[in-house]
């Protein structure tokens, strides 16, 4: 058990508990520091003769091993062992007044009372306690049972001073009391403050999602209508000589066969794509940086089509990466349909977008740049901002924060940007292994 938890008797304590932690440490400070003071006082008194008092404190110090033992039993013994203490130090100082004389110094003892009754019990049985107290200590050279050799006027004098260090522990125990509360309010802020973010950023997802989805079912158009057309005019072209009676021979019918097999083969193998992007589940995939790539261009394709945009890629070292693909894929889609938009909004006559993949050391860097004019200065800032974006009402403001948020949430990394009047370059940096 290491000192934390002995101060603590080996409890766990919840944020909702952090008193009664408190408190916990406190006792068992409390129970060994008298420990060694009563240990020490019984050799002493044994050393001086006094062995009725050494036998009465060693006494006390099986009391507190008793206690300290019980603390760890049930957390809720706290209260049962408060109140033994509180005894024990009560009727202990009592006996100090009644057998020692003011040379011996004995009654220092009495200004940790104060302590002893606010920390384990509260104001509500702390006054009774200290009342009582200060008024056996009054009495005591009034009673004819026992004589005591201080005076009224010392121990009055003593009653004093323990009431106003009482009042001087009572008022730092509030202000403790009040700083412990404002720092609960202040975590309890927090916490609501964090949820708040936490609801935001599922939101924002969710509403990335849900764009990202309406992009990729009009690819999906793109992607299917020229494929789809040839089909229906192959077939067309079959119900038409059918229909003028012209003779169809075996080898046309297979042409149009094959013609429809290859087609709904890839038809497949394109809905298997994007079936696979839109899995919910972060699968780490091994693969090679030019096949995630090749997925992203082929995403891209049906939207450049007819527009005089050229996609460049230069892979110096096409090394293979343990990451998860889809998620790099949505940022790289983010990233280079951004910069088609700007292409085509800009009415750029020769739209090219590069994309660079370098290694540095385990690291692959992936550049993106295109010739759209660049990105201005007093958006460079907010480019990563949620539902800031540069293509007015076609715009959702939530493609490169995503992105962003993808970056640093799933990979540990960020995307950089640097711009000029020629364009702009997007920096994607993922380890060689993500995990």
């Amino acid at each position: 058990m290491n000192i934390e938890n002995f101060f603590t008797s080996g409890w766990q304590f919840s944020d909702e508990e952090r008193d009664l932690r408190s408190k916990f440490q406190m006792m068992n400070i409390a129970i060994v520091l008298s420990s060694i003071g009563v240990f020490y006082g019984a050799i002493l008194n044994a050393y001086q003769g006094a062995y009725t008092l050494s036998l009465i404190e060693i006494l006390l110090l099986v009391l507190n091993v008793i206690l300290w033992s019980t603390l760890r039993r049930d957390k809720a013994f706290y209260d049962f062992v408060a109140i033994c203490v509180t005894t024990m130090f009560t009727f202990l100082l009592i006996m100090l007044t009644y057998v020692s004389s003011p040379e011996d110094m004995k009654h220092s003892w009495f200004f940790t009372y104060p302590i002893i009754i606010l920390y384990f019990r509260n104001e509500k049985y702390a006054i009774p306690w200290l009342a009582f107290l200060i008024s056996m200590l009054l009495i005591a050279p009034f009673q004819p049972f026992y004589p005591i050799k201080y005076t009224f006027f010392q121990l009055f004098y003593l009653s004093f001073v323990l009431v106003v260090v009482s009042i001087i522990v009572y008022f730092y125990k509030v202000k403790m009391d009040e700083a412990r509360e404002l720092i609960s309010k202040q975590e309890l802020l927090l916490t609501k403050k964090i949820e708040e973010l936490t609801q935001k950023d599922k939101m924002l997802t969710q509403q990335s999602k849900q764009a990202v989805m309406g992009e990729m079912i009009s690819m999906i158009a793109h992607q299917w209508r020229q494929p789809l057309s040839t089909v229906t005019l192959s077939i067309s072209n079959i119900q038409l000589k059918k229909l003028l009676g012209e003779k169809i021979d075996d080898k046309e019918i297979d042409k149009v066969l094959d013609t429809v097999s290859d087609t709904v083969v890839y038809l497949s193998e394109t809905i298997e794509d994007f079936k696979t992007y839109f899995k919910p589940n972060k699968t780490v995939h091994t693969l090679y940086i030019e096949e995630i790539l090749s997925k992203v261009i082929n995403f891209t394709k049906p939207r450049i089509k007819n527009k005089n945009i050229t996609i460049r890629t230069h892979i110096f070292e096409n090394v293979e990466v343990q990451t998860y693909s889809n998620e790099l894929i949505q940022v790289l889609l983010n990233i280079i349909n951004n910069a088609i938009d700007e292409i085509v909004d800009r009415k750029v006559e020769n739209g090219i977008i590069d994309i660079d993949v370098r290694v540095e050391g385990e690291r692959v860097v992936i550049a993106i740049q295109d010739n759209a004019g660049g990105i201005k200065q007093e958006n460079i800032q907010s480019i990563f901002e949620p539902y800031v974006s540069t293509k007015g009402k076609n715009g959702t403001g939530l493609g490169l924060y995503m992105s962003q948020m993808i970056m640093q949430k799933q990979f540990n990394s960020k995307i950089e940007v640097q711009t000029d009047s020629q364009g702009a370059t997007f920096l994607v940096c993922i380890r060689k292994k993500l995990v």
